[in-house]
Protein backbone atom coordinates (compact mmCIF):
# COMPACT_ATOMS: atom_id res chain seq x y z
CA UNK A 1 0.00 0.00 0.00
CA UNK A 2 1.40 3.33 -0.98
CA UNK A 3 2.03 5.57 2.18
CA UNK A 4 0.98 9.33 3.32
CA UNK A 5 4.44 10.49 2.03
CA UNK A 6 3.96 8.86 -1.11
CA UNK A 7 0.80 10.85 -1.73
CA UNK A 8 2.59 13.84 -0.71
CA UNK A 9 5.23 13.96 -2.62
CA UNK A 10 3.12 12.84 -5.61
CA UNK A 11 1.25 15.75 -5.75
CA UNK A 12 4.34 17.76 -5.12
CA UNK A 13 5.98 16.81 -7.80
CA UNK A 14 2.91 17.06 -10.35
CA UNK A 15 2.29 20.55 -8.81
CA UNK A 16 -1.48 18.79 -7.94
CA UNK A 17 -3.75 20.51 -5.23
CA UNK A 18 -5.89 18.19 -3.29
CA UNK A 19 -8.89 19.07 -4.77
CA UNK A 20 -7.21 18.33 -8.28
CA UNK A 21 -6.57 15.03 -6.78
CA UNK A 22 -9.78 14.05 -5.72
CA UNK A 23 -11.63 15.11 -8.66
CA UNK A 24 -8.96 12.77 -10.72
CA UNK A 25 -9.10 9.81 -8.10
CA UNK A 26 -13.10 10.41 -6.83
CA UNK A 27 -11.83 10.46 -3.50
CA UNK A 28 -13.25 13.32 -1.32
CA UNK A 29 -10.79 16.07 -0.58
CA UNK A 30 -11.51 15.62 3.53
CA UNK A 31 -10.21 12.41 3.20
CA UNK A 32 -7.28 12.79 1.05
CA UNK A 33 -6.13 15.32 3.57
CA UNK A 34 -6.89 13.37 6.57
CA UNK A 35 -4.56 9.96 4.77
CA UNK A 36 -1.74 12.41 3.89
CA UNK A 37 -1.62 13.70 7.88
CA UNK A 38 -1.43 9.70 9.11
CA UNK A 39 -5.45 10.21 10.64
CA UNK A 40 -7.05 8.37 7.56
CA UNK A 41 -8.53 6.27 9.88
CA UNK A 42 -11.83 5.49 7.87
CA UNK A 43 -9.77 4.90 4.33
CA UNK A 44 -10.07 1.81 3.05
CA UNK A 45 -7.41 -0.21 0.88
CA UNK A 46 -9.10 0.74 -2.06
CA UNK A 47 -9.06 4.51 -1.30
CA UNK A 48 -5.99 3.44 -1.26
CA UNK A 49 -5.65 2.03 -4.41
CA UNK A 50 -7.94 4.62 -5.86
CA UNK A 51 -5.60 7.49 -5.22
CA UNK A 52 -1.96 5.09 -6.45
CA UNK A 53 -4.49 4.32 -9.80
CA UNK A 54 -4.82 8.03 -10.63
CA UNK A 55 -1.61 9.15 -9.41
CA UNK A 56 -0.17 6.60 -12.14
CA UNK A 57 -2.56 7.69 -14.89
CA UNK A 58 -0.95 11.40 -14.62
CA UNK A 59 2.92 9.76 -14.86
CA UNK A 60 3.80 8.59 -11.61
CA UNK A 61 5.55 5.36 -10.72
CA UNK A 62 5.84 4.10 -7.20
CA UNK A 63 8.51 2.24 -6.24
CA UNK A 64 8.60 -0.18 -2.72
CA UNK A 65 11.18 -0.49 -0.02
CA UNK A 66 14.60 -1.50 -1.58
CA UNK A 67 13.19 -1.77 -5.58
CA UNK A 68 15.36 1.02 -6.75
CA UNK A 69 19.05 0.13 -4.39
CA UNK A 70 18.71 1.03 -0.58
CA UNK A 71 16.26 2.97 0.48
CA UNK A 72 12.66 2.90 1.49
CA UNK A 73 9.54 3.56 -0.35
CA UNK A 74 9.27 6.36 -3.04
CA UNK A 75 8.45 7.69 -6.34
CA UNK A 76 9.65 8.28 -9.89
CA UNK A 77 8.08 10.08 -13.17
CA UNK A 78 7.38 7.89 -15.87
CA UNK A 79 9.38 8.00 -18.85
CA UNK A 80 7.35 10.71 -21.22
CA UNK A 81 7.37 9.98 -25.06
CA UNK A 82 8.54 13.58 -25.83
CA UNK A 83 11.33 15.79 -25.65
CA UNK A 84 11.44 18.79 -23.11
CA UNK A 85 13.99 21.44 -24.99
CA UNK A 86 17.32 20.94 -25.70
CA UNK A 87 19.71 20.17 -23.51
CA UNK A 88 22.61 22.97 -22.35
CA UNK A 89 25.29 21.10 -24.72
CA UNK A 90 22.69 21.24 -27.53
CA UNK A 91 22.53 24.94 -28.01
CA UNK A 92 24.62 27.15 -30.19
CA UNK A 93 24.14 30.45 -32.08
CA UNK A 94 22.25 28.42 -34.95
CA UNK A 95 19.38 27.75 -33.10
CA UNK A 96 19.47 30.63 -29.95
CA UNK A 97 15.97 31.84 -30.57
Amino acid sequence: MITPAQIRAARAMLDLTIEGLSQESGIAALLILQIESGSGYDATPADYAALRRALERLGLIFLESGEAGPGGAGLRLAQTDHQEGMRPEELNSTNND
